[in-house]
């Protein structure tokens, strides 16, 4: 049986501009040319200037944290000079109190300043994270098929806390560190600049080796490194959840493949970056920076000898040995500040890809529809990266109140197709309806109200049940939350647990079967009350108790008041499901091959009565371990099954329950 495509003639998109104008993300190109830091302070809106602030207060706690050492210098050399007349020295009152003093500015300054910073810090990572999950809201619902949940929870949230720790710590060091190598020529230069250039040589050789480390290689890696935390976490994610799977077939954790490889692979780069890279410039650099003395005591020597006053050349000597000690320090964290931007530019490109994917369009006029009907106008549809469409000028129409069936083999399109009508994906040409209306000239959330959804995996927030339910409908009463428990078959399971409707479900709370999952999910489609239905095999991982009640909350789920239908739209790999419905639709490869009633189809003898015939052999199949059976095993060399005996036999294999859409096999236990 061929299919009949209906023109829909030369309409063009009505795709009109974005909802939203809030003036951009910080990623967007009126940043372009800035800097990712002040890309990233653009997050904090108004309260970044408190991050200039903190960096200023940090510079002056570094100025204010040299002068101790300055006050040491000059008590010890005023000592030196009535030496060993101790008492005469009366000016070391005052530099104690001194140096005090600048200590205390400096914690203070530094108090102060880290204050400052967080402030911004905590506004620049919260705004990152809102505007992403806004963002993530507003994108295609297919979008997070394509996009694992940990990868998207270590790019949003790991990339928040790359910029929070960079702008709360980072950030205001390393404004420190700068003030205090910028101070330290000064300090160094103007007392002694001879052994003050002993003592400014190790940093030109770590300033070096820090440029070294942090070259285009030390960017690459940056970014490779990040690229394997962020598989990690995805497939960390994945093996967590399948847990399960593995200890029941008793496997280590090497039998999940993918994880394990992420861990290696971060591994072996983390360790090549370390040895290949960093090892030689980071042993010079510390060499360098931890051995100061080392370049100052032979230039001290050097000079002791020609020295007219040596107890002040002493003194000099003790000042430039004791601030040399800063040097480390001050390197270290000026080290740090520097993987930590790079760590910050790879966090922004990341958050930036998330907030570049371009959300759904909303018409700026938009239009409700007026009746529950929906079509797939010559419709073309290629996922994001695929060879090959999905779909290929896909014709067919569910009118209002009737129930329409997708079925064929897998990877046909019948999944595509359902999640075309509610737009979680948009088409790439033809046209999707509802009403008449094409979906993109509808309000996305008018377009939300008028499909209720089930699928063969449905999932419960870690709340209560009342609230699962309710999510369909937040202002409904509890009352009518009762009524959709009660028309979803679910009043044994509320019976069932301790504190009924407001029983905590997931973490430290109840848990329920996967039956009694889909169940609950039928309940809260059942109260949104939507004219039109989508079906994903919703009974497909059932055991045969949770099936007929299932059935039964899907006969309430699809009439909405005495006999009036709603509009259903199901997709079927348990073909006795469908035998009954209004049209059945045969896709294969993308394309629409069959359409019409189940005799109508299994008349045509093509790709439909194909199935029928494979799941009627199917469902027919049992285990018998008698005599008999294995004595015709025995003599099956063609490796003939059970079921296949069977229906060679010339046997009904099954008999359809036309009430219930069952069959008498399963009730034998046959149905596998």
């Amino acid at each position: 049986m061929t299919t009949d495509h209906v023109d829909s003639g030369s309409k063009p998109d009505p795709i009109e501009s974005k909802a939203q104008d809030g003036g951009g993300w910080p990623g967007q190109e009126k940043s372009h040319g800035r800097s990712s830091l002040m890309r990233l302070l653009d997050f904090a809106g108004p309260r970044k200037v408190f991050s200039y602030l903190g960096c200023g207060l940090s510079a002056l706690s570094t100025i204010a944290g040299l002068g101790p050492y300055i006050c040491i210098w000059l008590a010890v050399k005023d000592l030196l000079a009535v030496a060993p007349k101790w008492s005469q020295a009366t000016g070391i009152a005052i530099y104690g109190w001194a140096g005090l003093g600048f200590a205390a500015a400096s914690v203070i300054l530094y108090c102060a300043g880290l204050l400052m910073a967080h402030l911004a810090a905590f506004r620049s990572a919260s705004n990152m994270r809102k505007e992403a999950i806004s963002h993530l809201m507003s994108l295609p619902l297919g979008y997070f098929d394509l996009h694992a949940s940990g990868e998207l929870r270590r790019t949003i949230d790991g990339s928040a806390a790359d910029t929070e720790n960079l702008l709360a710590h980072i950030l205001p060091d390393a404004a420190g560190s700068f003030a205090m190598i910028l101070g330290m020529p000064i300090l160094m230069l103007v007392f002694d600049w001879r052994m003050g250039l002993a003592c400014l040589f190790p940093i030109l050789i770590a300033l070096v080796c820090i440029r070294v480390m942090m070259n285009d290689q030390g960017q690459s890696f940056m970014k490779e490194y990040q690229d394997a935390l962020v598989r990690m976490s995805k497939t960390g994610t994945e093996y967590v959840r399948g847990i399960p799977v593995v200890k029941v077939f008793q496997q280590t954790v090497y039998s999940f493949k993918a994880f394990h490889e992420a861990i290696e692979h971060y591994s072996r780069i983390a360790r090549n970056y370390a040895m290949q890279i960093c090892h030689l410039p980071q042993t010079i650099q510390m060499t360098a920076l931890n051995g100061t003395v080392i370049f100052l005591i032979p230039v001290a020597i050097l000079l002791a000898s020609g020295q007219s006053d040596f107890t002040s050349f002493v003194a000099d000597f003790a000042f430039y040995a004791v601030f040399s000690g800063m040097v480390p320090t001050a390197m270290t964290r000026l080290q740090f500040s520097s993987e930590s931007f790079s760590k910050a530019d790879d966090a922004l490109s990341r958050i930036t890809g998330v907030l570049s994917v371009d959300p759904l369009t909303v018409s700026t006029e938009p239009e409700h529809p007026k009746s529950a009907d929906a079509s797939l106008e010559r419709v073309s549809y290629t996922y994001p990266g695929a060879d090959r469409p999905a779909l290929e000028r896909i014709d067919f129409e569910v009118p209002e109140g009737g129930t329409v069936a997708l079925v064929g083999p897998s990877g046909g399109g019948k999944s595509t197709c359902a999640s075309l009508l509610p737009r979680f994906w948009d088409v790439d040409s033809g046209r999707v309806a509802v009403g008449g209306i094409d979906v993109r000239s509808i309000d996305p959330h008018d377009l939300m109200g008028q499909v209720a959804f089930v699928f063969q995996t449905s999932r419960l927030f870690s709340t209560t049940i009342l609230e699962n339910v309710r999510a369909a409908r937040p202002e409904a009463t509890p009352e009518q939350v009762m009524d959709a428990l009660r028309a979803a078959q679910c009043m044994g399971i509320v019976d069932k647990l301790p504190d009924g409707l407001n029983t905590m479900l997931g973490s430290n709370g109840s848990y329920l079967s996967g039956g009694e999952v889909q169940r609950v999910a039928l309940a809260r489609a059942i109260l949104k009350e939507s004219p039109i239905v989508v079906l994903d095999e919703a009974t497909a991982f059932a055991d045969p108790e949770n099936e007929v009640l299932i059935q039964k909350a899907l006969t309430k789920l699809t009439r909405v008041e005495g006999d009036r239908r709603r509009t259903v739209l199901m997709i079927a790999h348990r073909l006795s499901t469908v035998a009954h419905v209004d049209r059945i639709l045969v896709l294969d490869g993308g394309h629409l091959v069959e359409q019409g009633t189940h005799n109508q189809l299994l008349g045509a003898q093509g790709t439909y009565a194909r199935l029928w015939s494979d799941y009627e052999r199917a469902v027919s199949w049992k285990v018998d371990n008698s005599s008999k059976a294995v004595g015709k095993a025995d003599q099956n060399p063609a490796g003939f099954t059970a079921g296949e005996e069977y229906a060679a036999s010339g046997a009904e294999p099954f008999v359809t329950d036309s009430s219930t859409g069952n069959s008498d096999t399963q009730r034998e236990g046959g149905e596998a």
